[in-house]
């Protein structure tokens, strides 16, 4: 899965450790260093600098990410959880966790100073600690102290003296300030950008190449949005009457669940927050019934819209990027029809250019020269050998030709598609080119003479060297893929190859 530079790897050694740091190979990698080769050369340069610094395509890094993904998705639930629902009965594991989060994101800004840079104009990662410095400074860096602030490691304390014997004024004092932290504690909810950063990341730098694990991938990240805000909806629906000490009139009073379970008040508030957010209904409670729920209620139903927004955009997006040349041939063939149905075709033919469209591309949308010119020569030359060599050494003209003559025609031809019943020769007219059949059933007839041609077989050779008329009618009897080679495209190779004209003297004269 990674390859990375030589050295030792004995469990912990010195060696070991530093190989965490250095780039591994993925998708990301690869496209910023260009090669195999260019990752390695990295890696020998990271390991001379003998920096401690963080390469943000590094094995370590990888871990790293999926460790503060799901510390932060934690965070994120537990967080609304605890300042709404549990009222400070969280126990010592949970605050355990609170100080051990707040503590690693304190670590995280340490680290931030010590960890490569990617940007988008940069031809490689910034490991310069002067520069990482500054650029994390203009960044992220304020936002990532503020949410970083230890509120839970205060709350900790304040409840262990909270629940201490202490004086009524100094205990209500307790309570004032318990409140007032755990409003200050909704601060950390904003670790959600952190959230949305290491996953874009972790998408960038994952190793799968399969276009199906990137949008498994991409569905996982809306579906954690979607729940978050789900949640946390759930959670203000307690939050707001609980800040008011539970009027008479709030839905929990009315529910008469103030001595309910927490399991049992959050699948309550989550049931009202998802039925203000659908607009399926008001929930359990019916009609709010002061200001307060009024505003609650109008909030999740923003919430609502926004999620529908947010989840129709990216189903589109993914649909369109999973099958965009299915998307395009549709796009295509709508613009086909509207241009049909404006300058008002005959049915009869509307239906074949439809037939010939589904035939010629198949549902599929792609256009074989822009492809065949993304790539480089050779690798043109390549696949237009694995995909016509086969038909063109056929032909008697081409039998003997060494490579470079074979990528030369190659190059030269041109790809056509013709439906059943479609004339491709008529008699006694110019004949400009020459047909190889990769797919279909042709019928060559000449008076009463008929010859059946099909996959593999050519017609037309005679035109290359007489440039004369065609003698024969040529149609085809199914669905036919053919590659052709133009006469004037011919004599164009000849220029350069002029022995073609003796092999092919020689294969069509006695057929002449």
């Amino acid at each position: 899965m990674e390859r990375q530079a030589p050295g030792n790897t004995g469990c912990f050694s010195k060696d070991w450790c530093m190989s965490l740091l250095l780039p591994q190979l993925n998708r990301q990698s690869l496209h910023v260093y260009g090669s195999e080769v260019a990752v390695e050369i990295e890696c020998i340069k990271q390991r001379k600098r003998g920096l401690f610094v963080i390469h943000p395509f590094s094995t370590f890094r990888s871990y790293y990410i999926t460790c503060m993904v799901v510390v932060i998705f934690m965070n994120l639930i537990g967080i609304p959880m605890e300042i709404s629902y549990l009222n400070g009965h969280r126990g010592v594991g949970w605050g355990g966790f609170n100080v051990f989060s707040d503590t690693l994101f304190l670590i995280d800004i340490g680290l931030n100073f010590r960890t490569g840079i990617v940007t988008e104009d940069s031809e490689a990662a910034i490991l310069d600690i002067k520069c990482i410095r500054q650029m994390y400074l203009k960044g992220w860096f304020i936002a990532d102290v503020i949410t970083s602030f230890p509120v839970g490691c205060i709350v900790f304390v304040v409840n262990m003296h909270y629940y201490s014997e202490y004086s009524s004024e100094t205990s209500s004092a307790m309570a004032s300030l318990l409140t007032f932290l755990k409003i200050l504690s909704l601060v950390r909810l904003l670790r959600v950008s952190r959230l949305v950063r290491f996953l874009n990341e972790a998408e960038q730098v994952t190793n799968s190449d399969h276009e199906m694990a990137r949008v498994l991938f991409r569905v996982m990240s809306v579906f954690m949005v979607i729940f978050l805000l789900c949640h946390w909806n759930g959670c203000v629906q307690y939050f707001v009457p609980m800040l008011k000490a539970f009027p008479i009139d709030c839905w929990i009073q009315r529910e008469n669940l103030m001595n309910a379970t927490v399991i049992e008040k959050y699948t309550v508030g989550v049931f009202r927050a998802l039925s203000h957010m659908t607009a399926t209904s008001y929930g359990a409670s019916g009609l709010p019934t002061n200001e307060v729920e009024l505003w609650i209620v109008v909030t999740s139903m923003v919430s609502g819209a926004i999620m529908y927004t947010f989840l129709v955009a990216n189903t589109v997006t993914l649909m369109t990027e999973a099958d965009i040349t299915s998307w395009t041939y549709i796009s295509k063939n709508n613009h086909l029809k509207g241009y049909m149905k404006e300058i008002k075709l005959p049915k009869d033919l509307c239906t074949r250019i439809n037939s010939y469209f589904k035939t010629r591309y198949g549902g599929k949308w792609y256009d074989e020269k822009e492809v065949l010119n993304w790539v480089s020569s050779s690798l043109r030359e390549e696949i237009l050998m694995i995909m016509c060599s086969h038909l063109v050494r056929k032909v008697p003209i081409f039998r003997n030709c060494n490579e470079i003559i074979m990528s030369t025609v190659l190059l030269q031809l041109q790809y056509e598609v013709f439906q059943e019943g479609d004339v491709i020769m008529y008699p006694d007219t110019p004949c400009d080119r020459m047909f190889f059949i990769e797919h279909g059933h042709v019928i060559l007839q000449r008076n009463s003479f008929k010859r059946e041609l099909d996959d593999g077989d050519y017609f037309g050779e005679i035109c290359l060297l007489t440039r004369g008329n065609n003698l024969d009618r040529v149609y085809a009897q199914s669905a036919c893929y053919l590659f052709s080679l133009s006469v004037e495209r011919f004599y164009q190779i000849l220029e350069d190859y002029p022995e073609l004209m003796k092999d092919l003297e020689r294969a069509v004269g006695p057929k002449l």
